[in-house]
């Protein structure tokens, strides 16, 4: 192992030979399905919050955790609480990048390379990237629309307002995705959190002028940089919370704040 102070860990959590158990031996009832899957990923978060970290619910059937202090042993721990406590188990690839797209290749190719998602003989796989003995830093962007009760929640039916913002945070995801190798999430109301190389406040500003200009909806974003997700995210919501107070579009937290919540 090496000791890269840059780097993040992304898990891809796949549940095994779902598609194929949601019809047989008979197709299964829809709501059921999305039961199943809302407490899959409560167990999951709970998981990696225990960690410090964060999770993705992503598709679902496949999810993504934020988790640069969880060890393989502890990924077998919760393969085998789902085995225990689901009709599926889950296969889990691990990957480090030094930037979090980076990151979920690796994790995905971990997969892809164990077998097809839909193969009966892919069960519970655990297999892992080159990984580091610590990896370093994680940045989080915390973003949120500014007025969204006033301008879609108060005045709009509540589908028009969901496409409204489901439309601009696909805007926003992309952005982030192909310009800065960043790997974005709603993650419910208005809000989406993005894990981020280092990136300057100036970048982004540019990034929120960008959805701006393509979907006339304008975003504000806390920027927060720390060793877990939880520590990064906690000082993004700090920084939130500054542009909420003062009409700001973009704030990142001093050194003195992170340092802070590091200690």
């Amino acid at each position: 192992m090496t000791n890269t102070p840059d780097t993040v860990r992304i898990s891809v959590v796949q549940l095994d030979e779902y598609g194929p158990w949601t019809v047989e031996p008979s197709p299964r009832r829809e709501t059921d399905l999305q039961a199943l899957q809302a407490r899959l990923y409560a167990d999951f978060a709970d998981f990696v919050g225990r960690s410090d970290g964060y999770a993705f619910f992503n598709r679902f059937d496949n999810m993504l955790g934020i988790a640069n202090g969880i060890d393989l042993e502890e990924y077998e721990r919760f393969q085998e609480r789902i085995r225990n406590r689901y009709p599926v188990t889950v296969s889990v690839g691990v990957g480090e990048g030094k930037t979090p797209v980076r990151a979920v290749e690796v994790a995905s190719q971990q997969l892809q390379a164990a077998g097809s998602a839909q193969d009966p003989d892919r069960q519970e796989v655990l297999s892992a990237g080159e990984t580091t003995d610590s990896a370093g830093h994680v940045t989080v962007g915390h973003f949120d629309i500014v007025g969204v009760t006033e301008s879609l929640t108060d005045t709009e039916h509540a589908a028009m307002a969901e496409l409204a913002i489901q439309q601009s945070m696909l805007v926003l995801k992309r952005r982030l995705l192909s310009e800065h190798d960043s790997v974005a999430q709603f993650v419910g109301g208005d809000n989406m959190i993005a894990i981020c190389p280092r990136l300057n406040e100036g970048v982004f500003g540019d990034i929120v002028e960008h959805v701006y200009d393509q979907t006339g909806v304008e975003y504000q974003v806390g920027v927060g940089s720390g060793p877990t997700a939880h520590n990064a995210g906690e000082q993004a919501k700090e920084a939130l919370e500054h542009c909420r107070e003062t009409g700001t579009r973009v704030h990142e937290a001093t050194p003195v704040q992170q340092q802070a919540t590091d200690d």
